[in-house]
């Protein structure tokens, strides 16, 4: 009994998961178009809206790699937020303070930093794997 609300529990999560996910792909590409069509018609494409655009396909792009390997690497939401920030930037750079400037510039260092180090690990790890399978 216990093994099936696991498996019935597992299932439910998993099933949700992919609605969920469904929903933020479908939705991406909703805003995606509503952004093109909002250049088309306004013909002006600024450097804000190239960097929204890329947002949307690194979201796609993330929910692209869960359905194919079931697993979201954890650097593409952190290339997402730096992405995000730079768009902050440039879209509030000349109405605030610089010293807010400097603190989002830190913190997209601190991201780049976070997204190295990751790097790192999943290459470390992936070594170590090899050399296991190297020694059974």
């Amino acid at each position: 009994m216990n093994h099936d609300v696991k498996a019935i529990s597992s299932r439910l999560i998993t099933l949700t998961e992919n609605i969920i996910l469904l929903i933020i792909g479908l939705a991406t590409l909703y805003a995606t178009g509503v952004e093109v069509m909002r250049l088309i018609a306004s013909r002006e494409v600024a450097l804000s809206d190239l960097f929204l655009l890329f947002i949307y396909a690194e979201v796609l792009g993330m929910v692209g790699a869960f359905y194919k390997s079931h697993r979201i690497p954890v650097t593409l939401p952190i290339i997402i937020a730096i992405t995000a920030l730079c768009r902050m930037i440039i879209l509030q750079s000349k109405d605030i303070d610089p010293i807010n400037i400097l603190f989002e510039a830190g913190g997209i260092l601190i991201l780049a930093i976070a997204a190295l180090l990751i790097s790192y690990k999943d290459k470390l790890s992936l070594e170590k794997l090899k050399l296991r399978r190297h020694d059974d």
